[in-house]
């Protein structure tokens, strides 16, 4: 398949397959190509851009408002990956010329030249089968790619055969690959797609149940009492979505919360093709209130559950992305192409 095709296809795929959720970058060198930097470095989850880098603005910058929270949790966060960005760049460019060489391009003074690598994982949440992929090409074709079944490198191309003898000797960086494929991405995936909190206007007020931060819309968000489904005293908010592409439900019942009825009372939200239910308790301490400020309630309200959705993406990218400094040069663009190796290829 073409690799640009294939570029296509993969943003496309989370809105033609609802169930599927999806983490992925994309890395582009380029030579002699007007208007456009020598090196791009994107980001995205489930096809929303979240990070970008490039080599004019040389600085990694968030392309979400959610994102620039980071920089609170952790100060560095950007001036890393700012270096690794860097780094990446090095090494893309690095590749670029020597794949010139090894295509016998080096002579043409306006020879558009292109190499592009892309990984990435997805996890759906019906049947919780976990895929990665991990793909480079050359000028808008397939060069090497990593087969998740083998964990072994496939040559797509004559030339890249000394790359892949290379890769697959290499059995630390590939155990690494692995366990990022299989358990970091899918876990930072499934921890991103539901929040659910409690809210009240005044201590007299329907309790609010929201639930935010989940994709997709297919959900359902309702009321409980000792165990069973009520509809009585039960108004049901509409879907809508939150800015990040992520969505927003809620409902409320009317009952007085004492002592009595704590724990008697439970919100349930169900996503779909997510087997287990989150059930969230009727508790006074659980609840968030803001009774002293009647007149910014619909504010608060849009704020709280803004924040609330951003504390659960940002808990999972800050893990996944920590963790994945390591050793991300080598998932993400990183792997240098060996003039040496090739010669002797």
């Amino acid at each position: 398949m073409n690799l640009f095709l294939f570029v296509l296809l993969v943003v496309q795929m989370h809105s033609v397959t609802p169930v599927i959720h999806t983490l992925q970058y994309f890395y582009t060198a380029s030579s002699q190509v007007p208007n456009f930097p020598e090196y791009v470095d994107v980001g995205y989850v489930d096809g929303v851009e979240i990070s970008y880098y490039d080599s004019n603005i040389r600085k990694a910058e968030s392309k979400q408002d959610w994102m620039n929270k980071i920089t609170a949790e952790e100060p560095k966060y950007w001036q890393r990956e700012t270096e690794i960005s860097v780094g990446n760049e090095f090494t893309a460019k690095h590749n670029l010329e020597v794949l010139k060489k090894r295509f016998n391009q080096t002579g043409g003074l306006f020879m558009l030249n292109i190499v592009q690598w892309m990984s990435g994982c997805e996890w759906n949440d019906e049947t919780d089968e976990v895929k990665g992929w991990q793909q480079e090409g050359y000028d808008g074709e397939d060069y090497i790619s990593l087969d998740m079944k083998t964990w072994t490198y496939t040559a797509a191309k004559p030339q890249a055969f000394p790359d892949k003898l290379k890769w697959d000797q290499n059995i630390f960086i590939l155990d690494d690959l692995k366990y990022y494929y299989t358990e970091e991405c899918p876990s930072y995936l499934k921890k991103h797609v539901k929040e659910v909190f409690l809210l009240q206007k005044t201590p007299s007020s329907p309790v609010t149940c929201m639930a935010t931060g989940f994709y997709p819309d297919l959900a359902d968000l309702f009321w409980r009492k000792d165990g069973e489904q009520i509809f009585e005293d039960v108004e049901h908010g509409e879907l809508l979505p939150n800015h990040d592409g992520t969505f927003q439900m809620s409902v409320e019942l009317k009952v007085e919360v004492t002592a009595e009825v704590e724990g008697k009372y439970e919100c349930v939200f169900q996503l779909s093709g997510v087997k287990e239910d989150l059930v969230t308790k009727l508790e006074r301490r659980s609840i968030l209130s803001n009774a002293s400020h009647e007149d910014n309630w619909s504010v608060a309200l849009a704020a709280t559950a803004a924040v609330v959705a951003v504390a659960a993406v940002l808990a999972a990218i800050i893990i996944v992305m920590v963790r994945r400094h390591r050793n991300r040069q080598a998932r993400h663009g990183g792997v240098e192409l060996s003039e040496k190796v090739a010669a002797e290829g």
